[in-house]
């Protein structure tokens, strides 16, 4: 997507997000983290926030950060994954592994890449502006570019559960 056109979309985005207005995905966003996988989350938004100097008690820190899904980071580039709607899960799965193996290649090649489920809560700004028909849906977003090294944001690691607690080998 070129850059004007991104910056545009970047501010209908934020218009959404900042209007109050209900995320409405095109896919189902309905599920809630339980048990081992709150912590989790709590665990990753907690190293992350801290990495830019956040704390948790500073509500609108943690929105100025969170909004920066919307304006893609800050990155050069943006894509978004889309789909036919019938295809559900499925499709989902499929989309994910094309997803990774994409990502894969452009670390490959130096370009550093940024998942984000979050560019599939607000479909219509994204369909208007790219001419995306009704009946394909908007799944997640890929913000791309060359990282800033120096960034602290692009130094934050996540704890990572030993292999051995999620894989069981046989035989």
């Amino acid at each position: 997507m070129p850059g004007k056109q991104k910056d545009e979309l970047k501010d209908k985005l934020v218009a959404a997000l900042m209007s109050g207005q209900a995320p409405n995905p095109d896919f189902d966003w309905k599920v809630k983290y339980d048990g081992v996988h709150r912590d989790r989350q709590f665990g990753s938004a907690h190293a992350l926030y801290s990495s830019m100097g956040i704390e948790r008690s500073d509500k609108e820190g943690r929105m100025l950060a969170m909004l920066k899904n919307w304006t893609f980071f800050d990155a050069p580039h943006a894509l978004f994954f889309t789909m036919d709607k019938y295809l559900n899960i499925m499709g989902a799965v499929d989309m994910g592994i094309y997803a990774q193996t994409l990502s894969l290649l452009m670390t490959e090649n130096g370009i550093s890449s940024c998942m984000q489920g979050a560019l599939g809560q607000f479909p219509d700004p994204v369909r208007e502006a790219l001419g995306i028909p009704e009946e394909r849906g908007i799944l997640f977003g890929m913000s791309f570019g060359y990282a800033d090294e120096n960034a602290p944001v692009n130094k934050t690691r996540t704890e990572r559960e030993p292999v051995e607690n999620s894989v069981v080998f046989v035989g």
